[in-house]
């Protein structure tokens, strides 16, 4: 089942200003507006501190984003390619603080990622579907087995469950959709096959992708048209991170992250690699093969037929090649999900009732706190 919400036309009263103040933007943790100016400043601070950066002057600061490395990436970059971008913004891993469930996380992550990230450009936001990572796991039990335990329960000032995650979709859709964004959730699907099969119909449309989400697991889809925005919490600001960034840090070619991970294992969402029966069989024997190989189906047809390296490697690969496939099937993103990208979802985001909105939920957040406060409730914004 496609669940689709969009809001169109949204009208706010009162309402903002005809003409602007200096930008502003919205602080999370004081629940206060904040100039353009104050933020910048803040920032530039932080950098500073951190990394001893500095940072262009507030008449760019607008014209400019942090990339991984502290490089800054241009947002004109589109302009030179000619081609527009397309958000994607994986809405499930912004609920939470850490391991904490919270919807003050999810409105802190997308009021950034709004005034100083995606602007007015197209965001489509997707959220995961009931039972979407059921199939893995029936492929292998221990897959993202250890997210089970965030239905414990915690203090009634931070009592947000995973059931009550999935039940505060319909704040979340509701927050989303009157900024305009449409919200996908397909049921029987993870938010991360949904992401890849409409960033292809995206690709062949001639945009470029940035898919906005702390989730490793979109670097397979990495390419000189597909970029990841990513929450950086100690810098309270998004990051981009590109091709060359992935480069540098692995030392291989994108198409390779996928095989290299069935291979090594990904502990996080509790796929083991081969390590603890072969051992010998790390990251840098894997990383060689496969950049002589290319894919993990290669190098296992080829050490099916020929020695393709040391012995505990070639006797590691014939024997455990059902493992890996099986490894390969579960960390793969799917491309063939049933839906059909929809041409108002590239239009320019009409974004000037952002401001409005966001408020209105932090203001619910805060009064829901301290009523929560008063009674003793259960309920709590998280």
């Amino acid at each position: 089942m496609v669940q689709i919400a969009m809001f169109t036309h949204v009208h706010i009263h009162p309402p903002l200003p005809p003409s602007p103040s200096p930008p502003v933007y919205f602080s999370y943790r004081t629940l206060k507006f904040e100039t353009a100016a104050a933020t910048i400043a803040k920032t530039r601070k932080t950098e500073a501190a951190t990394h001893g950066a500095i940072t262009p002057p507030a008449s760019v600061c607008g014209s400019f984003n942090q990339a991984a490395d502290g490089q800054l990436v241009p947002e004109s970059d589109a302009k030179k390619t000619g081609k527009k971008r397309v958000f994607f913004l994986d809405v499930n891993p912004l609920c939470y603080a850490g391991s904490t469930p919270s919807l003050r996380s999810f409105g802190r992550w997308v009021s950034i990622f709004f005034s100083q990230v995606s602007l007015s450009d197209p965001v489509i936001a997707v959220l995961d579907g009931e039972g979407g990572s059921e199939h893995r796991r029936q492929l292998l039990p221990s897959y993202k087995a250890h997210r089970r335990k965030f239905v414990r329960p915690f203090p009634a000032s931070q009592r947000f469950s995973r059931g009550h995650v999935g039940r505060s979709h319909g704040i979340i859709t509701d927050v989303l959709g009157k900024c305009n964004v449409p919200v996908i959730k397909i049921k029987g699907h993870e938010a991360d096959d949904v992401v890849a099969t409409l960033a292809g119909q995206v690709l062949q449309k001639g945009y470029r992708v940035v898919i906005a989400s702390p989730d490793k697991d979109f670097k397979q889809l990495i390419s000189e048209d597909v970029q990841i925005v990513m929450p950086l919490d100690e810098l309270d600001r998004w990051s981009f991170y590109t091709i060359k960034h992935y480069i540098a840090q692995y030392d291989c070619e994108p198409r390779c992250d996928l095989s290299l991970r069935c291979i090594v294992g990904d502990e996080v969402d509790g796929v083991p690699g081969i390590q603890h029966m072969a051992p010998g069989f790390g990251r840098k024997t894997a990383l060689k093969l496969l950049k002589k190989h290319g894919s993990l189906e290669n190098l296992l047809n080829a050490a099916a037929v020929r020695t393709v390296g040391k012995r505990y490697a070639q006797e590691a690969l014939t024997k455990y090649a059902d493992y890996l496939r099986r490894n390969y099937e579960v960390l793969a993103l799917k491309r063939d999900v049933d839906i059909q990208l929809k041409e108002e979802w590239l239009v320019e985001r009409e974004t000037h009732n952002d401001l409005t909105i966001l408020s209105n939920f932090f203001k619910l957040l805060e009064e829901t706190q301290k009523l929560t406060h008063q009674t003793g409730s259960n309920f709590s914004d998280g």
